[in-house]
């Protein structure tokens, strides 16, 4: 109503502006001078534009809404075009006022320029739907989870801190319900309890069941953003993919760190082998097959004494005695 030139396309309709309050429930006495108030204003916009006022305060007071070809037969709208090159013919010529002036369009033949976004507003764009903060936040997790258990490999700690970064400011963006994003933050504190406790399952259970049900709390319902809703295909795979991760892969990789070195001279340690010479406290044993230079721990140790590795040092094995004789038979 407050345009200059108002146009509809084909098919389109107008009206039903009543006022509608997105935050809740308002009173009646409230809810009349709100009504009121925007009865008034459509009002003064339709004179200063030339429209059909009765019409604009019907469409606030009675929700009333017509289509394109109404709306012209009302003087709701000055014309119909079908699509953008059509309205820039049909307002040749026309006469606008502003405040300061009145001056003639001349449309007809203009150029029609897109002017796309930039890198920053295609950036903002992508952080601002919903299924990207959720695997922002899964991808945040897992970084730096595995930078905090393998120290050093850099990588992984850099991609878990940019993640995060951008899913702390999509939250800014995006209407975020912290009750969901508490939700998921506990979900993953359960799956690293699951690898450090022995619940037969339970903590793994609960994590999922806490990540999903924060995914889905993740953004406030009373959102009137129409794309402000995260897809049940985001949710099923990040669930099942930070499960995955968490209880097998990086309780995998914990377990692996935790094992004893089977191979290389650290696989030595704990190992038995026989006293080659006598050990006082130096001497030569056989241990897997290789001679070795050592030194007793538990006195002086005779030849053909069985022997355990303890530790090694400057490629010197440090033994003692298992109080064993093995014949050389």
């Amino acid at each position: 109503m407050a345009a200059n030139i108002a146009a509809m396309a084909p098919g389109t309709n107008i009206g039903a502006a009543h006022p509608v309050n997105m935050e809740g429930k308002t009173d009646s006495v409230m809810s009349e001078k709100i009504t009121n108030d925007a009865a008034a204003f459509i009002r003064s916009i339709a004179e200063k534009r030339n429209r059909n006022l009765k019409w604009a305060e019907d469409a606030v007071r009675k929700s009333q809404s017509i289509t394109e070809t109404e709306a012209l037969n009302k003087k709701v709208v000055d014309l119909i075009s079908k699509n953008l090159e059509d309205l820039l013919i049909q307002i040749d010529g026309r006469q606008i006022k502003t405040a300061d002036e009145t001056f003639t369009l001349h449309t007809k033949g203009a150029q029609i320029e897109s002017i796309e976004m930039g890198w920053g507003e295609k950036l903002i764009n992508i952080l601002s739907y919903p299924d990207i903060l959720l695997v922002l936040l899964a991808l945040g997790s897992a970084g730096i989870l595995l930078e905090l258990y393998n120290p050093g490999s850099i990588f992984p700690g850099i991609v878990g801190v940019i993640s995060y970064i951008l899913a702390f400011y999509s939250m800014s963006i995006l209407p975020v319900n912290y009750a969901g994003f508490a939700l998921i933050i506990f979900g993953i504190i359960l799956f690293l309890l699951e690898i450090k406790i022995v619940s037969h399952g339970m903590l793994a259970i609960g994590g999922a069941v806490s990540l999903f049900l924060g995914s889905i709390m993740l953004i406030k319902p009373s959102s009137q953003l129409e794309f402000a809703e995260i897809s049940w295909t985001v949710i099923i795979v990040t669930v099942a993919a930070s499960t995955f991760f968490f209880v097998f892969l990086l309780g995998l990789g914990l377990k692996v760190q935790r094992k004893k070195p089977t191979t290389g001279m650290e696989g030595l340690i704990g190992e038995t082998g026989i006293a080659i010479s006598q050990l006082n406290p130096e001497g030569t044993i056989r241990i897997h097959g290789e001679l070795w230079q050592a030194e007793s721990l538990s006195g002086t140790i005779e030849k053909d004494e069985k022997i355990r590795a303890v530790e090694i040092q400057d490629l010197k094995l440090k033994v003692e005695r298992i109080n064993k004789t093995i014949s050389t038979n």
